[in-house]
């Protein structure tokens, strides 16, 4: 497994010297915002968590590794890189035999986290149970990851483009926790709130590190949810964002667009359809998520 693992100059520093270290996903800049933007997002949420005590690693596949921290021309690189391959599990490897590009998503970065013996992760909101899954049985790998992998997720809930319901019905049924940080109700990415109550209310970073060293310390395998709600000032208008998801939705069934092409085809067209009002709610929350994960990491 070794052989796979390279960590950064900065991350390998930070575990010699027992130093918390927070994990971060790679799809966001590929496949999550234009260039330079994501190279300058990625760089600014690294530097929050290092603010707050914690070390960033960003984990990519690069040159048949999996890269748990990137370096500063690493960075520039990948955010720069045409075709890379939106890597989950199945994926990884097959990109690591083939030495291709690969940048990780939710389900992809909490196995190398693991592997790197990481266990606390941020990023913009989770996957999870699609819109008329009961035919299509389109459900994110992201959720059965979280059943079994130790890792913790600090996000903004999942995408309100999901049907939230049965998204918490599944993690319910894995015995996944979605404790809620300073929120009584599943955040939906965009807006603070939803009508899905969480399982657990949790106000500080200590309880919530407490938590989850109870739970893995009683071998309760799996993960955890820390859904944290974006910042008022940067939350949308419920009615307006479920109107924008509506017609996302529609114009990819009339496309055909499935499986893994659906996310990030209804994130550029509510971006589009919200004049970018949406890339800024979306930096907004990752970077709070980043000052939160890297609170809990510290507490650990």
């Amino acid at each position: 497994m070794k052989e796979y693992l390279s960590l950064s100059a900065e991350v390998q520093r930070a575990k010699e010297q027992g130093k918390p270290v927070v994990a971060l996903e790679s799809t966001i800049i590929s496949h999550g915002m234009p260039y330079p933007q994501n190279v300058q997002t990625a760089r600014e949420v690294e530097q929050i968590i290092r603010d707050y005590g914690a070390v960033p690693a960003t984990i990519a596949i690069l040159d048949g590794k999996i890269k748990i921290g990137l370096d500063d021309q690493e960075l520039e690189d990948f955010g720069n890189s045409e075709g890379v391959a939106k890597a989950s599990r199945r994926d990884l490897p097959y990109l690591l035999a083939t030495k291709q590009k690969g940048a990780t998503t939710v389900a992809a970065t909490m196995i190398c986290a693991e592997l790197a013996e990481v266990n606390i992760f941020v990023t913009g909101g989770i996957g999870g149970v699609h819109r008329g899954a009961e035919t299509s049985m389109d459900i994110s790998a992201d959720l059965e990851e979280l059943a079994k992998t130790n890792v913790a997720v600090v996000c903004a809930g999942a995408k309100s483009i999901l049907d939230l319901g049965l998204t918490m019905e599944y993690l319910e049924t894995k015995g996944v926790p979605v404790v809620g940080y300073q929120t009584d109700v599943l955040p939906a990415f965009f807006t603070r709130t939803s009508e899905f109550p969480v399982n657990f209310r949790l106000d500080d970073a200590e309880t919530v590190a407490g938590t989850l060293r109870a739970k893995w310390d009683l071998k309760l395998q799996g993960g955890a949810v820390i859904a944290n709600p974006i910042p008022e000032e940067y939350a949308m208008n419920e009615a307006d964002i479920s109107a924008v998801i509506d017609t996302a939705l529609n114009e990819a069934e009339a496309n055909n667009i499935s499986g893994k092409e659906v996310t990030p085809f209804l994130l550029a067209k509510v971006t589009e359809l919200t004049d970018g009002k949406s890339l800024e709610a979306n930096i907004a929350l990752v970077k709070h998520n980043a000052k939160i994960g890297a609170q809990i990491a510290v507490n650990m």
